[in-house]
This record gives C-alpha cells, sequence and structure tokens, in this order.
C-alpha cells in the first residue's frame, strides 16, 4: 500500500467513526487506555515498586491471567488465594486498573480440554460467577479466553463454540458486575488473516461484549513488513474490514501488542524496541476506534537474552529499566491528553509527520523511518524564539529548548525553523491552539535539505475534524 492510499484509508476510517459528530465529553467517556500485560499476580512476594513504577510511566491498566486452575484447585471448589486481593488492593492503591482473562482448562473437567462441551462448559460459567462475584467493582475489564483461535481458526465449528461461551459469559459477568467492560476475542495475527474475527462479527458476538480485542503482532514478518509503519498500515485495513462487517466502527482493544529485544530470528535491539514503541502508540491513535494498547508485557520472563519470550517486557527480570520503559514514561501524556488531528504525507517517502493537539496547545510529531534527515518545518502556529521539543531518544531530558530557533515572516503568520529527524520521534511544540481557519490548505511542508535546490516538498494533508471542532492550526 502507498503511502497516499493509506492516507486516503486514514481519513475514511475517520468518517466512519463519525468523530465530527462526537463531543469532547465522548472522548472522556471512552479515554484511550494504556496499559501493559504482566504476571506478577500469580508471584506471592511480587515486589511493591512494580506498580509504582507502572504509574510513574503513565500506565493505566494491567492485564493478567486470573488462572481458572488457580481458582478451583480442588474440584468444584473455588477460593482465591490471599495474595490474589493484596496484588488488587496495591493497583488501586496506585490507581491501576486491572484486566482479567478468563481462561484455560482446569484438569478437573474434560482434561483441561477447552470448554466446548456442555459438563466443562457449565463448570467454566460458574468459574467466571465466582471471579465476577469477588472482584465486583475491583476489576475494569474481563477478556473471556486469551487467544482461542491458535488451536484452530480455520474450522467454523470452532468459532461457533466460542461464540456461545463468549455470550454465556457475558451474560453472567452483567449480572454480577455491571460496571466492567466485557472484551472477548483476543484474536492472533493468524485469527485475523485466516478470517477468525470477521466470524466472531458476522456470529454477532459485538451484541454480547463491549469490544474485540486483537493481539496484532508482526515481529516475524519480513523485512519492511515488521515495522509500526507497516503494522499501522496493515492494521487499517484489517479494521475497515472489520467496520464494514459489523456496519460500524467496532471498538478495539489491542490486548497484546509489542516487538520482543533479543538476539536471535525476529529480534531487535533495546533501542530499537524503545524507537517502535513510540512509533507504534503514536501511529496507533490515528486509528480513532482503537481504545486500548496494552504492551507485553511489563517485565521480561527470563534472563536469557536468546530467547524471544524472555525479552518482550518494559522492565528488565530484575526491574532495571530498558530504554522502553523511559520512552513510554515520556510519551503517555501526549499519548493521553493530546487528541490526534491529522497526518501528512511528505514527498520524503520516509518521514512521518503526526499533528496532535489540545485546547492549550498544538504538537507536530515527525520522525524518520529510514536515514536521519535534515530539513525545516514551517507551521502557522510558533512565535519567534527558541524551538521547543521533546526527543524520544533522549527520554530523561523531557522538553528542552533547542538551539534552532523560529524565523518568523514580518508579511504573514508563518514561521520556520530547522530539525533534524531520525528513527526516534521529536515531538514540537506548535505553539497555542489556533481559531479554526475557513482556507481550505491545511497543508504542511516538510523541505529536505538534501536537495540540491532546495525546494519544499508539499505535503498532501488528510486532515481529520478537530475535537469539538473549535479550533486548528494549520501546518505549512
Amino acid at each position: 500500500m502507498t503511502r497516499r492510499t493509506y492516507l486516503h484509508r486514514l481519513a475514511l476510517t475517520a468518517a466512519l467513526s463519525g468523530l465530527a459528530l462526537q463531543a469532547p465529553a465522548q472522548q472522556a467517556k471512552d479515554p484511550f487506555i494504556i496499559g501493559v500485560c504482566s504476571h506478577d499476580l500469580h508471584l506471592s512476594d511480587s515486589r511493591d515498586q512494580g506498580n509504582q513504577l507502572l504509574r510513574e510511566a503513565g500506565v493505566e491498566s494491567v492485564r493478567t491471567d486470573a488462572h481458572w486452575a488457580f481458582l478451583e484447585r480442588k474440584r468444584d471448589q473455588l477460593r482465591v488465594e490471599p495474595h490474589w486481593h493484596r496484588y488488587l488492593a496495591d493497583a488501586q492503591a496506585h490507581q491501576l486498573g486491572n484486566l482479567f482473562i478468563l481462561g484455560y482448562g482446569n484438569h478437573f473437567h474434560g482434561g483441561g480440554e477447552k470448554p466446548r462441551s456442555e459438563p466443562v462448559r457449565a463448570a467454566f460459567n460458574r468459574y467466571v460467577a465466582f471471579v465476577a462475584q469477588q472482584f465486583r467493582g475491583r476489576v475494569t475489564h474481563y477478556e473471556v479466553w486469551n487467544e482461542w483461535d491458535v488451536e484452530n481458526p480455520h474450522d467454523p465449528r470452532f468459532t461457533e463454540d466460542y461464540v456461545r461461551l463468549i455470550t454465556d459469559a457475558a451474560g453472567i459477568i452483567r449480572q454480577h458486575d455491571p460496571h466492567a467492560t466485557v472484551l472477548a476475542g483476543a484474536v492472533t495475527t493468524k485469527g485475523i488473516e485466516s478470517g477468525f474475527a470477521q466470524r466472531l462479527l458476522k456470529a454477532g458476538i459485538m451484541q454480547s461484549i463491549d469490544g474485540l480485542s486483537l493481539h496484532p503482532y508482526v515481529h516475524c514478518r519480513g523485512r519492511g513488513q515488521n515495522t509500526p509503519e507497516a503494522w499501522i498500515e496493515w492494521l487499517t485495513e484489517v479494521n475497515l474490514e472489520l467496520s464494514r462487517i459489523a456496519g460500524e466502527p467496532v471498538p478495539l482493544y489491542l490486548t497484546e501488542m509489542s516487538w520482543p529485544a533479543h538476539q536471535g530470528s525476529c529480534g531487535i535491539d533495546e533501542d530499537l524496541q524503545a524507537a517502535y514503541l513510540a512509533r507504534s502508540f503514536f501511529l496507533v491513535r490515528t486509528i480513532l476506534n482503537v481504545r486500548g494498547y496494552w504492551w507485553y508485557d511489563f517485565r521480561n520472563d527470563g534472563t536469557d537474552k536468546r530467547e524471544r519470550e524472555h525479552n518482550f517486557g518494559l522492565l528488565r527480570q530484575d526491574y532495571s529499566l530498558k530504554p522502553a520503559y523511559r520512552v513510554l514514561k515520556a510519551i503517555s501524556p501526549i499519548i493521553q491528553n493530546y487528541p490526534f488531528l491529522g497526518t501528512a504525507d511528505s514527498a520524503a517517502k520516509d518521514v512521518i509527520l503526526l499533528r496532535f493537539g489540545n485546547a492549550e496547545e498544538q504538537l507536530l510529531v515527525a520522525w524518520s523511518t529510514g536515514k536521519s534527515r535534515s530539513g525545516s518545518i514551517e507551521s502557522t502556529g510558533p512565535k519567534p524564539g527558541q524551538l521547543v521539543l521533546s526527543d524520544t531518544a533522549r527520554p530523561e531530558r523531557g522538553r528542552t529548548r533547542a538551539a534552532t530557533s523560529w524565523t518568523c515572516a514580518s508579511t504573514t503568520s508563518t514561521c520556520t525553523t530547522r530539525i533534524t529527524l531520525d528513527g526516534f520521534p521529536k515531538i514540537i511544540s506548535l505553539g497555542q491552539s489556533a481559531p479554526a481557519r475557513s482556507t481550505p490548505d491545511n497543508g504542511c511542508r516538510f523541505e529536505n535539505s538534501a536537495s540540491k535546490r532546495g525546494i519544499s516538498d508539499d505535503c498532501d494533508q488528510r486532515s481529520l475534524p478537530d475535537p469539538g471542532n473549535t479550533w486548528r492550526t494549520a501546518l505549512r
């Protein structure tokens, strides 16, 4: 897909989402969730510092497994282990929401098989009711099973059995904890590509649940297809297909997604993992009906640098910080507080320009997917003075004043500055938000200094409506 085609589809996604009709109150009702996956619920001696680190990084939700087998260790006797209550109390103290995965087999029922037969399904439903009763008001989201499609994403009967399980479980949760958000799917990349998610929608699953969850990993795709930019193009196509089937935008929750930093097949280094984290979080905000993104996972599962499953975390196993954690901490205030406004296409095909803003300020988030590029940016927002930006390559510095300044024309409101872009997003302040402009020229301009003549490359802007449609800044 070309960048221009992607922008067209992005604009179509925005139209399907009806953003122009959404008031700011609607955004407050369904804020985007920054989450992580964690296994610490099952560690009776997990460190208290974990939740503090999560909160400091701007994480709002922790996804974990509420294993059926751990709650029913004796046949037909359901019991919560004491450390679960301590875990939830500490999460609540740190203002962290919890997403519980309801699933996995229990050897007392069908030898641990999936609940597809009536006796096993009845036992599973008793477990669901017990969890919803025990944790009423303390678990914000429930997800019915994890990656059901892994075993067989092609068999229609396999899909039908899952739909029935979801319908029963969702009804039980609603009965005992009506304010909880119910998710289902946890559909893998293979499941998406084989039509499993599409069959769930055709079966009417959205009548029972609040959102469809996806695990759209791409780290093992070939070169050029495993980047955040290739990922968002594919995910945009998937979203459009799902919306077409449902007849409306489907609330999507990415309850697992990340890139592992390991030495081996499908691996990248820790610095690139951090850059990919930043780029993927900014890019996913361009799909307006994605309600949350849970990075997998909070902490490395082991210490073997060659083992993929040991190296997905924001932290190393000993709780030391990886670059990805520092980057998430730096960008989370932007993700949470600055709605996405629009994206632009530059003639420099490896330059990404995204526009975010709120009632006080507009930002340009920019990076290069290839080699470093130097050039100039024009904007109508800034005032003369030093360029203010955050560089995610050096997240510990926060907002800084760059050595370069905005140069503003005396006869127009346009200002220009110089910038060097690389693989880590730069978050550039464009100044205070301006009133809405009547001119259709909501463009942007990135001048590539590699051009011998220094001629500006006009950007083809597919601008999206501003929240509340009350203000807009034009990039040039």
